[in-house]
């Protein structure tokens, strides 16, 4: 218990908003109960053209698969909600709020490895391995395990503190940590975020068709892949990711703004112009983007996000 509390402080001490601890080894049912959720998923084929996900099911779904002897993971979660409101007068576009900031990758992974290396100095024999979004690891599944939310029916983590606003990251590690109790779903009867979804990409409650996710059409869908009228149609303005599901969570109305000035809004994200955007080249695309998880759409891909905006209006 010592230890466990040790890392968290050191992980409060870093700048996590939240931290939990899950146990690998004491929920021995949960790797393949991921496994089979996962796997269904995909037999649906929600994952739409995302064909790096049907790689491996069984490894996302077990970390002691991806780092041998895992016993315990230390989740934690960055809350990113600013208190600002887009602004969405005609003309403008909406951009998704985890992005207009800098990239949260960097911002976590940095992060993570100051607390790995602290971790080291806590226990060296220990052995760690840490991801921020993109490794093999079901991370919100393993997040309501450690205590920081439960995964609401828009699929995505609800914290009972932070509202629907925390960015995660993890650590496996070898170390043998009390756990986190486990967090309870407190969504209920509410089904406010499958009405909000433009598109009805929610297919059903805890389940999202990314082929009808404006988060998928904005971002993923590349190349010759035409969004279907139909769906291009109910995007409105929205030129990267969607937050429509999760503006109307109820939980939200507890959420604190973040400190975090990475996460503070641009003038181009806030209030994002079509046209100046559209005039856009691949240097200027870049240098505008650079530190920015938009830069993951490049211009081909926020160049069709405007041209279906702009029509829309």
């Amino acid at each position: 218990m010592a230890l466990a509390r040790a890392i968290k402080q050191e992980a409060q001490a870093i700048g996590f908003d939240a931290v939990g601890i899950a146990r690998v080894d004491t929920a021995p049912a949960l790797p393949s109960m991921l496994a089979a959720r996962l796997t269904g998923w995909l037999q649906r084929g929600f994952h739409a053209t995302m064909a790096w996900m049907e790689r491996t099911p069984e490894k996302r779904a077990d970390p002691r698969l991806v780092l041998p002897g895992c016993r315990s993971i230390i989740v934690v979660g960055m809350n990113y909600f600013t208190g600002h409101r887009a602004d969405e007068r005609p003309g403008h576009g909406r951009i998704a709020r985890y992005a207009w900031g800098k990239d949260y990758h960097e911002v976590l992974e940095s992060r993570l490895k100051a607390l790995e290396t602290r971790i080291t100095a806590l226990a060296p024999n220990a052995a760690t391995k840490s991801y921020v979004d993109t490794g093999p690891i079901m991370e919100k599944a393993w997040a309501q395990q450690a205590g920081l939310g439960w995964i609401g029916k828009h699929s995505n983590l609800v914290s009972a503190e932070h509202g629907s606003w925390l960015l995660l990251g993890e650590i496996l590690t070898t170390l043998d940590l009390d756990a986190d109790e486990p967090a309870t779903d407190l969504c209920g009867s509410c089904t406010l975020c499958l009405q909000a979804c433009p598109t009805q990409a929610i297919a059903e409650p805890y389940i999202v068709d990314a082929n009808r996710c404006i988060s998928y059409l904005t971002i993923e869908l590349r190349g010759a892949a035409a969004v279907p009228d139909e769906l291009r149609r109910r995007m409105g303005n929205h030129i990267f990711g969607c937050d429509d599901c999760l503006d109307v969570c109820p939980f939200n109305l507890r959420a604190e703004p973040t400190h975090e000035p990475a996460f503070q809004p641009s003038p181009a994200t806030l209030a994002p112009d079509l046209d100046a955007l559209a005039q856009l080249d691949d240097a200027a695309f870049r240098r505008t983007f650079q530190e920015s998880p938009i830069k993951r759409a490049k211009l081909a891909g926020l160049q069709q996000n405007l041209s279906i905006a702009k029509n829309n209006q």
